[in-house]
Order: C-alpha cells, then sequence, then structure tokens
C-alpha cells in the first residue's frame, strides 16, 4: 500500500505523527508533505522539528515542490489523508486552487478517483467550512474530524489520539487495534 500523509498548520498535529508511526509499523509505503504553517505547529506542539517528523515517512517533499512524482495522476497511490486538516486547506481543496504541492497532490487524488480523508480541527464551525465539508463529501471524499469517542474508556490522552488515527485507518481499509471496538453494552 502506498499513501500520501499531509499534515497542515491546525493544531492537532499529533494525529498525524501518531498515523505516520502506525503507517510506518504496518509497512505501508508513506510520501509526506508537510504545510510551512504546519512545522511552525509541529514545534510548537510537538516539540520536535520537521526533520525529525520526516524520520517517519518512507519519502518527503517541500510544499512548494511542484515538480515532485504526486503532482501527476500517474503516479499511483492507493490514496491520502489530511490530518489535521486546516479550513484553509480544506477550502483549497473544495474549490481546485492548487498552489502548491499539498493541494495539488489533494487534486490529483480527487480526479483519480482514489480515496481522500481529510481530518478536519476547528470548532465551532462556520457555514463556509460546512458547505466546503459538504461540496467535498459529495465528491466522495471522506470526512473524519478529530472528535474522539469514549466507549471504549482511553485512559489517556493517547487513547483518544489512537481511537481518531483508528477511525482513519478503518477508512483505508488497514487493519489495527488501537481502540476496542464497540460491541454493545452489556445487560
Amino acid at each position: 500500500m502506498r499513501l500520501i500523509v499531509a499534515i497542515t498548520g491546525a493544531s492537532g498535529v499529533v494525529y498525524g505523527k501518531r498515523l505516520l508511526e502506525v503507517l510506518r509499523d504496518k509497512g505501508v509505503e508513506t510520501h509526506l508533505v508537510v504545510s510551512k504553517a504546519a512545522e511552525r505547529v509541529i514545534e510548537h506542539e510537538l516539540e520536535i522539528t520537521r526533520e525529525d517528523l520526516k524520520k517517519l515517512a518512507d519519502h518527503t517533499y517541500d510544499v512548494n515542490d511542484l515538480t515532485a512524482p504526486l503532482v501527476s495522476g500517474s503516479f499511483k497511490t492507493d490514496g491520502m489523508i489530511v490530518v489535521p486538516c486546516s479550513m484553509k486547506t480544506l477550502a483549497g481543496i473544495a474549490h481546485g486552487y492548487s498552489d502548491n504541492l499539498l493541494l495539488r497532490a489533494a487534486d490529483v487524488v480527487l480526479k483519480e478517483k482514489r480515496k481522500l480523508v481529510l481530518v478536519p480541527r476547528e470548532t465551532p464551525l462556520s457555514v463556509v467550512h460546512l458547505q466546503n465539508m459538504l461540496e467535498l463529501a459529495r465528491q466522495g471524499v471522506v470526512m473524519v474530524p478529530a472528535m474522539p469517542a469514549y466507549y471504549h474508556k482511553p485512559k489517556n490522552i493517547d487513547g483518544l489520539v489512537d481511537y481518531v488515527v483508528g477511525k482513519v485507518l478503518d477508512c483505508l481499509g488497514v487493519d489495527h487495534a488501537l481502540f476496542e471496538r464497540w460491541f454493545g453494552a452489556e445487560s
């Protein structure tokens, strides 16, 4: 399996880092694109550098490199995940504004009818945000908002992060055991 992972400047970059860790452990080939804003958020929230994060991916690209293989539909992938996905990036994808590699890669994934999963991380949501999400959902994009559940009784923040990452993996058909699945309430 070959996936593009993009990390934007929204809060919640821990989801992107954890996804890369799990995909690496599963032997999934990853192609990483990190926005400029995300670099600052990574340093602030994770207290690591972009270089540290790059070590989790098989291939990395500069967000402004429009000669990277990801710009072409002939570069076969099994899909793309934008995690977290800022509202700016979401709007760019929704409206075909492909002025950088991250947006162009998402545009290619859409036009090639491949799986695109976005993990929006914003609250509250405006009407514009919701309209952009609805537009993308109509095009087949899967929205996995960073909204953890609690039925699996997480013990810490890692349990909450693993729940969201696990839901992303479910959308991609990647087996995992990141959280205990719901089998109904005991009577």
